[in-house]
């Protein structure tokens, strides 16, 4: 009796966590918003396929998370793989303007934008992991910190420039303005 209690508790317990399948499930779902999201930190449709497959690796390959944390944990795995393979340091990163490809206008093409993707894209790497990171998937200043190697005051430092940048820009309408100033406070 004990030994099928056991076995029900045992598989209770596997059930709470995602397997490889909920992964690959995530992944072909969520390919398009996973796919995008790696377009704005690497400014590159290799690099972003790349870091795309990487992510699912690490997630099949990796620790057991919750089911229901899934999501947000595929999403964690692309953006490490992103940061490993752009390394976004302050003082290492590029600052050139972007090559534009055609896959970027599945980026811009959805109404209600609140920043000029090409104005995004034309942050150097460090600044626009930043901002992708705080602002767009609300990772906290320290969660970003962590990840990328730099200080809290660095992250705020870095997301206040871009703000202030992207607000200043001819491109951004007021409404967008008024959005970047209030997120700044």
């Amino acid at each position: 009796m004990t030994e099928r209690v056991n076995i029900r508790v045992h598989e209770e317990r596997a059930n709470q966590f995602a397997s490889r399948e909920d992964f690959r499930r995530i992944f072909s779902e969520d390919t398009d918003s996973l796919y995008q999201l790696l377009l704005l930190l690497t400014r590159d449709s290799v690099k972003a396929e790349q870091c795309f497959v990487g992510g699912l690796e690490d997630c099949v390959a990796g620790n057991s998370v919750f089911r229901e944390w899934a999501r947000s944990w595929a999403k964690h795995a692309i953006i490490q793989n992103a940061i490993r393979e752009l390394n976004p340091r302050p003082c290492r990163s590029n600052p050139a303007p972007p090559t534009i490809f055609a896959d970027i206008g599945q980026l811009s093409s959805r109404p209600g934008k609140y920043f000029e993707i090409d104005a995004v894209l034309r942050l150097e790497d460090h600044e626009r992991f930043v901002f992708v990171m705080s602002v767009l998937e609300h990772y906290s200043e320290h969660d970003c910190a962590l990840l990328l190697g730099c200080s809290v005051p660095g992250v705020r430092e870095a997301r206040t420039r871009v703000l202030k940048e992207l607000a200043d820009s001819p491109h951004t309408d007021r409404s967008q303005k008024q959005l970047f100033v209030q997120e700044k406070k």
